[in-house]
C-alpha cells in the first residue's frame, strides 16, 4: 500500500509543481526537456536497460508515436493546469482510461458487458460536468484537458501494446521512448531560443528536475505496487485512479482555491463511480 500512496502523491506532485510554476516566469519546453534529461538518467539508474540489445527489430513503429506523443501531451498538460486548474485536469487524464477500454471492444474484439456500458454512460456526463463553466466565462478553455483525455488515452494504448511485445525488455522500450522524446523536445527548445530567443534560466532547470523525479518516481513506484499486488492488480487500477482524483480535487479546491460550481462536483462523483464501476467490470473478466 506504500508504494500506491507514493506514486498517488508523486502523480499529484507534479501538478502542483506547474501549478506554483505560474508564479515565475517559466518556459514550459525547457522544463519538460528537463523533465526527460532526468527520466533518462533515473530509468538508466534504477533500471539499467540493455541497450545492446536495441536493433531494428525493435517495434519503433510503437516506440516513435509514443515518443512524439509524451512530450506533445506534457505540454498540454502543462497549459491546462494552467488554465483548468489541477482538478479538472486530473480528472480529465484519470477519465482517459475508457479509451483503451473502448479501443479493446472495437480493435481488439474483447468482450463488452453491460457493466462497461453502463460506466460509458456515466463517464461521458461525468467529463461533460467536470469541464463546464458558466457560459459568459470567455477563459474557459476547455480544449487542453480534453486534448490532455485523448492524449494520455492513446499513450495507454500504446504502453500496453509495448507490453505485449516480446523483442526487449519493457524498461528498455521506456529508456528508447524517453530518448525519443528528449530528442523531439530539444529540438523545440532549440527552435525558440535560436529563432524565438527565448532565454534559457536556471529556474527551468530546477522546475524540470523536480518534475522528472516526480515524473518518474509516479512511474517506479505505481510499478512496485504492481509487483506488490501481483495477484489482485485491479486494486492498483482503482487505487490509483481514485487516490489521484480525490487528491488532485483536494490540492486544487484548499491549497490553490480553485472554483468549482456544483456541477463539477457532480461531475467528480460520477467519475469516481465510473473508475469503480469499469474496475469491477475488469475484475469480473
Amino acid at each position: 500500500m506504500l508504494f500506491l500512496i507514493l506514486s498517488i502523491l508523486c502523480s499529484v506532485t507534479v501538478g502542483v509543481i506547474f501549478k506554483v510554476g505560474r508564479k515565475y516566469t517559466l518556459n514550459t519546453t525547457q522544463i519538460v526537456a528537463w523533465n526527460y534529461v532526468f527520466a533518462l538518467l533515473l530509468c538508466y539508474f534504477f533500471y539499467s536497460p540493455d541497450l545492446s540489445a536495441i536493433d531494428t527489430s525493435a517495434p519503433w513503429s510503437i516506440y516513435i508515436p509514443l515518443g512524439i506523443l509524451l512530450p506533445t501531451i506534457f505540454l498540454f498538460l502543462a497549459a491546462s493546469i494552467k488554465h483548468m486548474g489541477i482538478v479538472k485536469t486530473d480528472a480529465a487524464q484519470r477519465l482517459s482510461l475508457f479509451i483503451p477500454v473502448l479501443a479493446a471492444w472495437l480493435l481488439f474484439n474483447e468482450e463488452f458487458n453491460s457493466i462497461k456500458l453502463m460506466t460509458f454512460l456515466i463517464a461521458l456526463p461525468a467529463l461533460i460536468l467536470i469541464l463546464s463553466k458558466k457560459t459568459d466565462n470567455l477563459n474557459n478553455k476547455w480544449i487542453y484537458p480534453a486534448v490532455v483525455l485523448v492524449g494520455f488515452g492513446a499513450i495507454d494504448i500504446l504502453f500496453k501494446q509495448i507490453a505485449l511485445a516480446t523483442s526487449l525488455p519493457f524498461t528498455t522500450s521506456l529508456f528508447i521512448v524517453f530518448g525519443i522524446s528528449l530528442i523531439l523536445i530539444l529540438a523545440v527548445v532549440l527552435y525558440e531560443i535560436v529563432l524565438k530567443k527565448a532565454p534559457f534560466k536556471s529556474n527551468n532547470f530546477l522546475f524540470g528536475a523536480l518534475v522528472g523525479v516526480f515524473n518518474f518516481g509516479n512511474i517506479l513506484f505505481y510499478l512496485k505496487a504492481h509487483q506488490a499486488f501481483a495477484k489482485n492488480p485491479s486494486t492498483v487500477f482503482a487505487a490509483m485512479n481514485m487516490g489521484v482524483i480525490i487528491l488532485g480535487s483536494l490540492t486544487g479546491i484548499f491549497l490553490f482555491k480553485e472554483k468549482l460550481s456544483p456541477k463539477n462536483y457532480v461531475g467528480l462523483l460520477f467519475a469516481l463511480v465510473a473508475i469503480m464501476l469499469i474496475t469491477f467490470s475488469q475484475v469480473l473478466n
